[in-house]
């Protein structure tokens, strides 16, 4: 069906003669028989919220990713709808919503655990420095965006033309007001209007464009890509638990490890993880974070769960790498006090750029300190280490470091074994260690050609 469709946009694009979209107010009506999506694809919470904004006399249609990802075949985890009626008309139809935001005020309804975000249609305003609805800073940055206006308005304030196409469930028809179904044909990813413009609208669109990218295998047009190398330190700006869950998006959608390498390529790693950043650009491998990517990609495919405190720590082990050599160089303290401060000091750093929740950090920090801790297996350390609760991720995360090319003296294959084995191997396992582990494991480590693509 996408390939059918596809080449009717082929037809189409040869009558625009290679005009890139249409005029403001002229969508490309796109007919039923023209497309690929059928209603059977889309969630049945977001045909009923259609449907009865509709019937209350509103506008309302499946608009931005959800369409994108029908057009391409795709089945999309989530449904927005956007529609003509303010979010306190939206919340008095469906008493299972609730509003929510203050930046961009919207509704979310809720059936169960499937929420469906509706949003009102945003206007575009001619002075918004005396406009009470939105708010601007110095930069060009909107703060607060709740000026409502017409489709077509709504639709030439989206990001990316791709996400700028409508579904209407009455017709079943897909407009398409900014050249989307040409870039999707294309498999390009372009904003909408001037790229300086809007990455300072909000810079987090840059780490948009780089996950769009990652997940849909697009290519990012030239235009849309310039500016960011020279616009990324904007990311400071952003508050850090907005950047938080921005990381999580990024990498955790089964494209980590082409994330990484695309983030590092438009200079957008640093204002994440500056203290990795540094760490790396000074010498200390990353080859740990992309083992760790790597992984966690598989395990995504796989449909197994993973975890967000596994991926900050292997995203900021460069750094802590880096902090505990120098807490080592400069006190005289035991290498677990050593390893302890230097945690707390990454963390903390951290905290600056992206928030790590607490429910987080202290696992993240329980995996780190419990690498040190595997190592000490003598007597019974080893029984009272496979009972800690962090076990398993600890053990996970010895052996992404393994295969990353860090030296542990065969610290992986041993606890492989120790967990499958009998007691009677576990005691020889145990005597066979002598006077037990050494003391730091995994400090030596062959260093791989680097790789910044």
């Amino acid at each position: 069906m996408a390939r059918r469709f596809l080449e009717r946009v082929q037809n189409w694009l040869s009558q625009l003669g290679g005009q890139n979209g249409t005029a403001p107010h002229e969508p490309r009506i796109i007919s039923r028989d023209e497309h690929n999506i059928s209603r059977q694809n889309i969630s049945e919470s977001a045909k009923k919220v259609l449907h009865r904004l509709n019937r209350s006399g509103h506008e309302a249609y499946l608009v931005g990713g959800g369409v994108r990802d029908l057009l391409l075949d795709g089945h999309p985890k989530d449904f927005d709808i956007a529609t003509s009626a303010t979010p306190e008309q939206v919340h008095e139809l469906f008493r299972n919503s609730r509003l929510i935001g203050r930046r961009f005020k919207l509704v979310h309804v809720l059936f169960g655990r499937e929420v469906i975000e509706v949003t009102t249609f945003r206007g575009s305003p001619k002075d918004a420095d005396n406009d009470p609805h939105m708010d601007v800073n110095d930069q060009g940055r909107l703060l607060r965006d709740n000026v409502y206006g017409t489709r077509e308005e709504d639709a030439l304030r989206r990001d990316f033309t791709v996400n700028a196409l409508y579904y209407d469930i009455r017709d079943f028809t897909v407009h398409d007001y900014a050249g989307g179904v040409k870039d999707l044909h294309n498999r390009q990813l372009r904003l909408i209007g001037d790229p300086v413009t809007r990455y300072q609208e909000d810079p987090v669109r840059m780490l948009r464009a780089v996950r769009f990218a990652a997940k849909l295998d697009f290519t990012i047009a030239e235009d849309t890509a310039q500016p960011i190398r020279e616009m990324s330190h904007l990311l400071e700006d952003i508050p850090p638990a907005r950047l938080f869950e921005e990381v999580l998006k990024l990498f955790t959608a089964g494209q980590g490890e082409t994330t990484y390498g695309m983030l590092k390529r438009f200079d957008l790693f640093a204002p994440l993880f500056p203290e990795s950043a540094r760490a790396i650009a000074e010498g200390e491998p990353d080859e740990v974070i992309r083992e760790a990517l790597a992984s966690t990609d598989r395990r995504v495919r796989q449909n197994k769960p993973i975890t967000p405190y596994f991926l900050y720590a292997a995203l900021l082990w460069p750094a802590l790498q880096q902090a505990w050599r120098q807490e080592e160089a400069e006190t005289d303290q035991p290498a677990y006090q050593s390893l302890q401060q230097a945690a707390g000091e990454t963390i903390q750093n951290q905290t600056q750029a992206t928030a790590i929740p607490r429910r987080f950090s202290t696992p993240m920090r329980e995996i780190w300190e419990l690498q040190l801790r595997l190592d000490k297996r003598s007597g019974k350390r080893a029984d009272r280490l496979l009972e800690h609760p962090r076990f398993r991720a600890a053990y996970d995360f010895l052996l992404v470091r393994e295969a990353a090319g860090e030296d542990t003296q065969g610290l992986g294959a041993w606890w492989t074994e120790y967990q499958d084995a009998d007691a009677d191997r576990r005691r020889e396992m145990l005597r066979a260690l002598g006077g037990g582990g050494k003391k730091r494991s995994g400090r030596k480590r062959r260093k791989p050609a680097r790789n910044d693509s």
